[in-house]
């Protein structure tokens, strides 16, 4: 293939492999908690982190780091104590991190708005070898915490109170899946920009609850769609010179829409099945094997899982 004969199209490729396995891990964990737009706000806070690399003449990519490591920080603490103007601070957090990032790259020597644009909404070209060094050092972060505590953070996810009963620390790693979502942030945005990558840690999570039940399979799947979108994309918005994020995020729509008009005929049949296995006295687990553990799914609502559903056996 004439695409591996460059060198940035290597590093895009690399990149976008990394993106597309970090994102879903972290938004699996946002989705069960209910902080779908919390990859948002980490983007919108990054930003300044991009305008002071430019004003510092340092990387934009550890700037961007260590700020919206900082903002998704402040975010936790101001979920914890925030109360009735939570809402507020969070604005205030996020618009001010647009308009930070906006002033610092003006005050850059030689900077200007146009020097956002690819951090914004990602480009291909732009991904250097110090790029990769950072999000394969990044990715990694990433999925060693998400694949190696997966348990207590499905745990935390699940059911803060039963988490914080059965003895876990439900602060530290509250703070630390924030953690974990900014530097994927900071991994993904060279590839699908600030304003898109959120995007990227749903929607795969999202489609991949269409066909599954439990977390384990919820969180390969997922995995799986982000690989496959993130490389298609990045494919072909070389083939056909269109901005990668937006046709990474399209492919993932779609994607989306495709596997919920498949499942929506198989979610019918087995309520058919379901519904004679009961009018026959029949166990339901008899006729539908998938039911079993129903409690465990990533879209169970909190507090009514089981104490061995929450140590994660048999899920993760």
């Amino acid at each position: 293939m004439d695409i591996l004969d460059y060198a940035f199209m290597q590093r895009a490729l690399l990149a976008a492999v990394l993106v597309g396995i970090t994102a879903p891990a972290v938004g699996i964990y946002l989705v069960q908690r209910r902080q779908a737009l919390m990859g948002d706000g980490i983007g919108h806070v990054a930003m300044t982190g991009v305008g002071l690399g430019f004003l510092l003449s340092t990387s934009p990519v550890w700037m961007a780091m260590a700020v919206s490591v900082l903002g998704a920080v402040l975010m936790e603490l101001i979920r914890w104590y925030g109360r009735t103007r939570g809402d507020i601070a969070l604005a205030m957090l996020f618009y001010g991190g647009m308009a930070g990032g906006v002033m610092f790259i003006n005050l850059a020597p030689g900077g200007s708005n146009a020097n956002l644009t690819s951090y914004l909404f990602g480009s291909l070209s732009t991904v250097s070898e110090s790029d990769v060094t950072a999000i394969c050092l990044l990715a990694a972060f990433v999925v060693l915490v998400t694949v190696g505590l997966r348990r207590q953070l499905f745990a935390v996810s699940q059911d803060e109170e039963f988490a914080r009963v059965t003895g876990l620390p439900v602060r530290a790693l509250n703070l630390l899946t924030a953690v974990t979502a900014a530097v994927t942030v900071t991994v993904a945005m060279r590839v699908v920009g600030l304003l898109l990558v959120s995007a990227l840690m749903v929607v795969p999570v999202a489609a991949a609850q269409q066909l599954t039940r439990s977390f384990a399979a919820t969180f390969a799947i997922a995995v799986a769609i982000g690989v496959t979108v993130t490389i298609g994309g990045t494919v072909t918005s070389y083939y056909q010179d269109v901005p990668p994020g937006a046709t990474i995020v399209l492919l993932t729509i779609g994607v989306f829409i495709a596997l919920t008009a498949l499942a929506t005929p198989l979610a019918r049949r087995r309520a058919r099945a379901l519904a004679a296995a009961q009018a026959a006295g029949d166990p339901a687990e008899c006729t539908i094997p998938a039911a079993r553990g129903a409690e465990s799914t990533v879209g169970v609502r909190p507090g009514t899982a089981r104490t061995g559903t929450m140590a994660g056996q048999g899920q993760t």
